[in-house]
């Protein structure tokens, strides 16, 4: 419990940052470099590159995957978990099917890499389905919504991120001009990714050839693991990447994977206007009386003290789940009831829903699967978006397909050839056969938001600290089941065209959210952005609609989960807010959207 020490009060800031991950990072930077004092709370620690990824004890997969030491710690604080309204939410006490961040970088610090930009119809999702489907085709449990902000708003945004990532990819599409080898589905981009591609994997060229056998768009994966030495708009400069495939779960050594390590912090952190206070846990955000106003927030720091920080802004930057329980805990907005469809705060919580297919080789393949990165793969957009017929499936949403290869680590990325016995010499003999000739795809597939999917405080369990958890409600519907059995049809038909395959199997989900096995940390929602305060919590620069200079980043305001991995839309996001702030707020602050 919190010590009884009287509260200290801190000197009052513009600026007060919660959480420094990415979204903190960008808005730190940028309103720091606009001339205004900035103080970042962190409740963990900074680990810079040269501490938290040093080589030869970053490349510990016992120490970093299978014991999390990079994550946070369930017995500190948690979330609680249950299918329904009328089931009873239990604590997810082991990490298992998505994984909480935890000190500065956050899960920027040990992503992949992956970088997409959203598709249009990603940002007007009701709409467009409506314009090509009619209405009855959205599902009645469903509540999409449209963003309010367009992809053609959030383009240079986009481009900015992928700027400071020193993404890796290629163009498809060049101001309407269709691109050779590059995603032929894409938005139109004003220019080319910073960097080349990395190099194509022996997986991603078989799969590359079977997808063009069947007539369908291979292209290799925007990856922000730099493949050339890049230096970045801040002037922060990324190493190449070597393939030693340590991305996922760990820092990177390279310097060569983007994080808010390698990219952002090492032009903030020498900034005199910029402060960063780690093991500072904030538990509230200050409002006035009228609750038309935030006045600071009030932390933990590293004694165990109640301290109150006050600052002219607040911006609240940390991970997903963290940002709508804090919402919540400071009685900020008005929570969503699903019985009435009343509140917004906690409202339209999503997921990613994947179906996959193992592929055995034939005797005699090297994969060499030790060589990958985080983000080293061949991928399709034709079963994304609008870009195919939904009604052959009878869903909305879409994935893509890729065959990527982030490493041939030896406890999990070790495969057994199929029929291996659990122990003795015929399992050394099947392990040994499957490294070398095991590949795996993976539809990474979107998730709707619906009336019965939902973030609130639950009852019963509480923090360290005596403050309640965050309960999330979840389960897959109808539409993600039909969207599976869409996507094992097309794996299936992709696998019979592969060369080389002695046999393949295809998973799909059929049961229950399975929260043991990890499926990917791409939770959204629960802070959402619209174009009301009726049916959003942000407005389309992310300003709280109730609090003019409260601000709240990251994937909490996606109205529903789109296929991709969520890091290039909510940079985008981010930039797209700092400029109103910049160019609008500063000068006249109060609501950007009246």
């Amino acid at each position: 419990m919190l010590t009884k020490k009287a509260q200290k009060t801190m000197p009052k800031t513009d600026v007060v940052v919660i959480g420094l991950g990415w979204t903190g990072a960008i808005m730190s930077k940028e309103l720091v470099d606009a001339g205004l004092k900035v103080v970042a709370l962190e409740r963990g620690d900074h680990r810079p590159t040269s501490e938290g990824a040093a080589y030869p004890g970053i490349a510990d997969e016992l120490s970093h995957v299978q014991r999390f030491r990079l994550f946070q710690r369930m017995k500190n604080s948690t979330v609680t978990i249950r299918y329904n309204d009328e089931s009873e939410a239990v604590p997810y006490r082991q990490l298992g099917s998505f994984y909480l961040g935890e000190h500065v970088g956050g899960c920027g610090f040990h992503w992949n890499g992956m970088t997409w930009r959203a598709l249009p119809e990603d940002l007007q999702i009701r709409s467009k389905y409506i314009e090509k489907y009619g209405e009855d085709f959205i599902p009645k449990e469903s509540t999409i919504q449209d963003y309010p902000v367009t992809y053609e708003e959030l383009e240079p945004h986009f481009e900015m991120f992928e700027n400071v990532c020193g993404t890796s990819g290629q163009a498809g599409n060049l101001n309407g001009k269709i691109i050779e080898g590059g995603n032929p589905f894409e938005s139109p981009r004003a220019n080319d990714y910073p960097n080349e591609p990395l190099k194509t994997l022996y997986s991603g060229n078989i799969f590359k050839n079977a997808a063009k056998k069947l007539g369908l768009h291979p292209f290799p994966i925007p990856a922000s693991n730099a493949s050339k030495p890049f230096t970045n708009p801040y002037g922060v400069r990324l190493g190449p990447c070597n393939y030693c495939g340590f991305c996922e779960d760990f820092g990177c050594y390279m310097y060569s994977k983007a994080s808010p390590q390698t990219t952002i912090l090492p032009a903030l952190i020498p900034d005199p206007n910029f402060e960063l206070r780690t093991q500072s846990e904030v538990i509230k955000i200050n409002t006035n009386d009228a609750k038309d106003r935030a006045t600071g927030v009030t932390y933990v720091d590293k004694n165990g003290d109640l301290v109150f920080q006050p600052a002219d802004m607040v911006l609240l930057c940390a991970f997903q789940i963290h940002n709508v329980r804090l919402l919540l805990v400071s009685k900020i907005g008005e929570p969503y009831n699903p019985q009435t469809g009343n509140g917004v705060v906690g409202k339209n919580f999503a997921y990613q829903y994947n179906t996959s297919a193992t592929i055995y080789l034939k005797e005699g393949a090297i994969n060499n699967p030790f060589i990958g990165a985080g983000a080293s793969g061949t991928v399709i957009d034709d079963f994304n978006g609008l870009n195919f017929d939904h009604r052959e499936g009878n869903f909305i949403g879409g994935a893509y397909i890729a065959a990527t290869n982030t490493g041939g680590r030896p406890i999990a990325q070790t495969h057994t050839a199929p029929g291996t016995p659990n122990w003795g010499a015929g399992w050394k003999q099947g392990k040994k056969e499957g490294y070398q000739r095991t590949i795996s795809l993976n539809a990474e597939g979107s998730v709707l938001s619906y009336k019965d999917a939902y973030i609130d405080l639950d009852p019963t369990y509480t923090d360290r600290f005596g403050i309640p958890l965050a309960r999330m409600t979840f389960n897959w519907h109808d539409n993600e089941y039909r969207q599976g059995d869409y996507m094992a049809k097309q794996l299936t038909k992709i696998c019979e065209a592969m060369e080389n395959v002695e046999s393949f199997s295809v998973q799909k989900i059929t049961g229950d959210w399975d929260t043991r096995n990890y499926q990917s940390t791409h939770i959204t929602g629960g802070a959402i952005t619209g174009d009301s305060p009726k049916n959003s919590v942000v407005n389309k620069y992310l300003q709280s609609w109730d609090i003019p200079n409260l601000f709240i980043y990251g994937a909490s305001a996606f109205p529903q989960n789109l296929s991709y991995n969520p890091t290039g839309l909510v940079g985008a996001l981010a930039y797209h807010s700092a400029k109103a702030i910049k160019e609008r707020y500063l000068s006249n602050p109060g609501p950007l959207v009246k």
